[in-house]
């Protein structure tokens, strides 16, 4: 679309400076006449208040603007303020349109984007209620993995941005300083835990001498890879690098160790939200948020366990024909679980070997799934390993997208910190959920879509993105890709451990449980390693409600799929359901319902 919008300001100027002007000032300042113009326009204003992200989509480079590449996010109080404003004047201008004159996709984004900016705004009351250093996804192991895994560096500017890049990360963390003490103030303290946690990483991160660091060695693995640069140039940019470590870097993760220190001295619990201020309040609103529904945490908690007792009736009849009788579900899964078999070597060679078996999986379901998809993303998926640096905090897995310049294709990341944890009878599931047929699919065929404002090709709602993949390791099943016992075993583990969420997230921050106890009651049903366990029980804690979302999207995904089979028998088609799913981009539960509601509609005729 801004490819599109940026040949349509080029026929523009043939008309004259005169017309440019009238349309620039009336398209940036006013409400714009095309309410495409305003989406794009919208998306500009909100994308461009973060370079960080604008790096990560690559929308501009190929029109050649990549100054962005050169800063990092401005998250001081002014900015974020700033920002508030644009989305609340964007959605006054949104709302000056009439909804009731627009049709096909333009009604589809209307409620999309009136959904997103609705929800932001709602979501200014708890703007402090987050913890902006965590062991998930805290600015402390973010950032770095943003710089080595997403910052590119294919020639000297764009290394020379990057020196940039090192060179304001201790003002964005005393920006994040000043945010930590806001949330001081107002009695908005992490767990112990995650104290704990950050400090013992902020702590090993400062400990390597700065040519160890990741910041450089990624720096200098991709100088490598530079055709023809010049050895000054490297080591001019290698010295500066690792300068900026050690005299602006490392000081400023010095800086966030120390308020870590004192805070540790005031924080001794593991509390759910619910100790926060209007704490059940904020709960709630995160619950809306990330489920896009209107489901209480009690319906949702009373849902996970009768889900908990469905999964577990189908585990004990699979185990059951694998010569297991008796016992708990943990104890049983136990005993897999140290199956040889079922394990990789605890060494480089071994993890080497889990890399490329998931790529295998992947390689293979992706050739077969004609009879279910006729809509697949042009992109491809690579399997590579967490970083590190975080993995400990880091979940098992997780999905970046692609760029959309082509640049990156989609990445699955393993977290091989454990191999121990890697069973060979979960893999498959784990791969068909982050890449194919899950999420890159979804967001891969979202970013490829055609005639919808930008906005529509991003991932915004997590309720739809992991209602998505998990519905997908269905597919995979329904597809023949989990007929081996043990793999269908490891589907049900994988489906059982987003019920249980339902039960632990509204458990830790609705009803109060302990983190002992959310931990206790995961490794009884799911049969999880305690230590898989706990660090997701520790994620739910720093991240309420998003757990929510697995399970709340694909039972909605599978109620719909079931309401159109019941509606149009013989004539239901799985492939035109699922392009129903995918080529309108992420929606919010209900839009997503209404979408399949008019299909339904239009089939019958």
């Amino acid at each position: 679309m801004i490819r599109k919008l940026a040949k349509w300001f080029g026929g523009i100027l043939l008309l004259g400076v005169a017309a440019v002007s009238v349309f620039a000032v009336n398209a940036v300042y006013f409400k714009p006449w095309s309410i495409d113009v305003y989406f794009e326009r919208a998306f500009i204003k909100l994308g461009s208040t973060s370079p960080e992200i604008l790096s990560q989509l690559r929308i501009l480079e190929q029109f050649g603007i990549d100054g962005h590449n050169a800063h990092l996010d401005d998250v001081s109080e002014a900015e974020q303020h700033r920002q508030m404003q644009i989305i609340k004047d964007e959605l006054a201008v949104l709302h000056q349109y009439n909804r009731a004159g627009l049709g096909g996709q333009k009604a589809i984004s209307y409620d999309v984007f009136s959904y997103f900016l609705g929800n932001m705004v709602e979501g200014e009351r708890w703007k402090y209620h987050d913890y902006p250093l965590n062991q998930m996804f805290g600015v402390q192991n973010s950032l770095p993995e943003f710089l080595a895994e997403v910052h590119q560096i294919n020639n000297i500017k764009e290394a020379d941005y990057y020196l940039s890049r090192l060179d304001e990360v201790d003002r964005k963390f005393s920006q994040v300083l000043d945010g930590l003490k806001i949330r001081e103030e107002r009695n908005i303290l992490p767990p112990r835990f995650v104290i704990d946690s950050v400090l013992k990483e902020m702590q090993n991160f400062i400990a390597q001498p700065a040519h160890e660091n990741i910041l450089y060695t990624s720096l200098e693995e991709r100088l490598n890879k530079i055709e023809g640069l010049a050895n000054e140039e490297r080591v001019r940019i290698l010295g500066r690098g690792e300068s900026l470590i050690d005299a602006e870097i490392y000081p400023a993760y010095k800086h966030l160790i120390a308020y870590y220190r004192q805070l540790q001295q005031e924080v001794f619990e593991n509390n759910g939200v619910w100790a926060l201020p209007d704490g059940d309040e904020f709960y709630a609103y995160q619950v809306r948020s990330h489920t896009t529904t209107n489901l209480s945490p009690e319906e949702l908690h009373r849902t996970g366990v009768e889900e908990v007792a469905r999964i577990e009736g189908e585990m004990n009849r699979i185990f059951s024909s694998i010569g297991q009788d008796s016992g708990s579900i943990s104890a049983r899964f136990a005993a897999i679980n140290n199956d040889p078999q079922f394990l990789y070597e605890d060494s480089d060679k071994g993890r080497e070997q889990i890399i490329a078996d998931y790529q295998v999986m992947i390689d293979a379901i992706n050739t077969g799934l004609g009879e279910y998809f006729d809509v697949q993303p042009a992109m491809g998926v690579e399997v590579r390993r967490v970083p590190e640096f975080k993995e400990q905090g880091a979940p098992g897995a997780y999905y970046n997208p692609p760029a959309m310049d082509g640049s990156r294709p989609g990445v699955f990341y393993a977290n091989l910190r454990d191999v121990h944890e890697t069973k060979k009878f979960g893999m498959p599931t784990l791969a068909y959920h982050e890449a194919v047929p899950g999420h890159h699919f979804q967001l891969a065929i979202a970013q490829e879509l055609k005639g919808v404002p930008t906005f529509r090709k991003l991932g915004l709602f997590t309720a739809y993105a992991e209602g998505w993949a998990l519905y997908a390791e269905q597919v995979a099943k329904e597809a023949g890709f989990q007929e081996n016992p043990y793999n269908d075993l490891g589907r049900l583990q994988a489906e059982m451990f987003r019920a249980v969420r339902l039960v632990v997230d509204t458990g830790l921050h609705h009803k109060r449980w302990s983190r002992e106890e959310a931990i206790n009651y995961m490794v009884e049903k799911t049969g999880m390693a305690e230590t898989e366990v706990t660090t997701e029980i520790e994620r739910y804690l720093v991240m309420p409600g998003q757990a929510l979302a697995y399970k709340a999207g694909m039972l909605k995904i599978l109620e719909l799929r079931g309401r159109a089979q019941a509606a149009l028998g013989n004539a239901f088609d799985i492939r035109q359901f699922h392009n129903v799913m995918l080529t309108n981009g992420a929606l919010p539960l209900a839009i997503l319902e209404r979408q399949v509601d008019d299909w339904i509609a239009a089939e019958k005729g």
